[in-house]
């Protein structure tokens, strides 16, 4: 007998009327009209089952510390360095912990189910760290979570960078980052790349930095990172993250740079909600967007996803741990408005954002884990208009959160009694 039959589901690549067996944690098989004995049986009545979100890029040692010890009055990314060093100081494990286990209570709410998140190695206490792997630890049954050692004050820039980021790994820190825009000079940046890279092959890790977050077009450290990709052989291992500067680069660059990211298997992680608010601070008008070009990216074959950054830190005052949000915001600013490029920016909250984390035994496919996500939709376009209700979020075959939908009463004379903003399809 099955754990778990769900039956009359719609998939994300539009079959309908299908069915999913869980045993023992994993997806025993996806069919049309399936009917089995099961302990458990769901109708989906034709809604979007898709598996469960990802969140490649995240700041959760900051998160939930809005407005401590004060907010960030301009709004700017450097104010938010600024106040982070501020913050540092008064961090303590027990507080950060607090906040990180409530945002993962939050992220399983929204159905989201992995996380890669940053946290600074640039305090030799690695207070942060030890914070965050502690959180990793009490996480893992519901949440994959995945930490990069991250120099926020530069790896060559700050006394101790190189000592503190491979002290942090051999504590158990998942991935190497950077931020090479972030130290003194360009050449420094491109020295910081090559270093992190060839510690990264040196022990298996894989990268993700954060690279050219900047309205700059001259900060080009993503070339010098695909660059040390292909030379070490690390290729499909390593990300760039941000990548702003590439939204005020001439096309004639571009036109190099696209195919040389592609060549050498970077990833790129946009982080839409964060890409617009921090960007173009320094234009009058017009102002630029800043995110990166994401559909021009895609077109050339790089693994494009969508990161949320951050939530209610010094950087951002906003969020929830919806990536629904995020990627709503990322078609506004990429302008990916086509039903084709709706359904992208699906993928990149979901599939794209688990080929950067690496995760095994990711989607809705006979043997893959049973990790899933019922929506208040029909389809993935419906899904980021409605940013949909998460009405069911299953971990390996076991239910973790589940939301009343949404639906409003309605006292309008000779119209419906009830709407749930969902178009009728028939």
């Amino acid at each position: 007998m099955l754990d778990l039959l769900i039956t009359n589901a719609t998939l994300p690549d539009g079959r309908t009327g299908m069915s999913i067996a869980v045993q023992d944690g994993r997806i025993a098989e996806v069919t049309e009209g399936l009917d089995a004995p099961a302990h458990e049986k769901l109708d989906a009545q034709g809604l979007l089952l898709a598996p469960h979100f990802v969140d490649p890029h995240f700041h959760m040692d900051a998160t939930l510390s809005y407005g401590l010890p004060r907010v960030n009055e301009s709004g700017t990314l450097l104010e938010g360095i600024a106040l982070w060093g501020e913050l540092k100081p008064l961090l303590t494990a027990d507080a950060l912990i607090e906040r990180a286990l409530a945002y993962c209570d939050w992220a399983v709410a929204k159905g989201l189910l992995a996380i890669r998140t940053h946290v600074d190695t640039s305090d030799a206490s690695l207070l942060a760290v030890d914070a965050l792997l502690e959180v990793k630890r009490q996480v893992a049954p519901y949440i994959d979570l995945q930490l990069v050692a991250f120099p926020q004050d530069g790896v060559l820039r700050s006394e101790g960078g190189v000592e503190n980021l491979t002290r942090a790994l051999d504590k158990g820190v998942d991935v190497v980052g950077g931020i090479p825009h972030f130290e003194r000079t360009m050449a420094d940046g491109a020295a910081s790349v090559k270093l992190l890279c060839e510690l990264a092959a040196e022990r298996g890790k894989l990268v993700d930095m954060h690279c050219d977050e900047s309205d700059d077009p001259l900060s080009r450290h993503i070339e010098t990172l695909a660059f040390e990709a292909q030379r070490l052989g690390l290729q499909g291992r390593v990300t760039g993250s941000h990548c702003t500067s590439m939204h005020s680069m001439d096309n004639y660059y571009v036109s190099k740079l696209l195919p040389l990211i592609a060549q050498s298997g970077v990833a790129v992680i946009a982080n839409p909600l964060i890409n617009i608010t921090l960007q173009g601070r320094h234009d009058t008008y017009p102002k630029r967007r800043g995110m990166t070009r994401v559909p021009e990216l895609m077109a050339a074959g790089v693994n494009v996803a969508f990161g949320h950054d951050c939530v209610m830190d010094p950087w951002y005052g906003m969020g929830s741990g919806d990536m629904l949000e995020v990627a709503h915001m990322g078609l506004h600013v990429g302008q990916m408005t086509s039903q084709a490029g709706i359904r992208q920016c699906f993928e990149a909250v979901t599939t794209n954002a688990a080929r950067v984390m690496h995760l095994q035994g990711y989607g809705i496919e006979a043997g893959c884990d049973a990790s899933f996500v019922l929506l208040q939709a029909r389809d993935a376009v419906e899904a980021i208009r409605l940013r949909a209700t998460r009405l069911k979020v299953f971990r390996k075959g076991k239910l973790l959160a589940e939301t009343p939908a949404a639906t409003a009463t309605l006292h309008l004379p000779g119209r419906a009694q009830a709407s749930s903003w969902m178009i009728s399809k028939a």
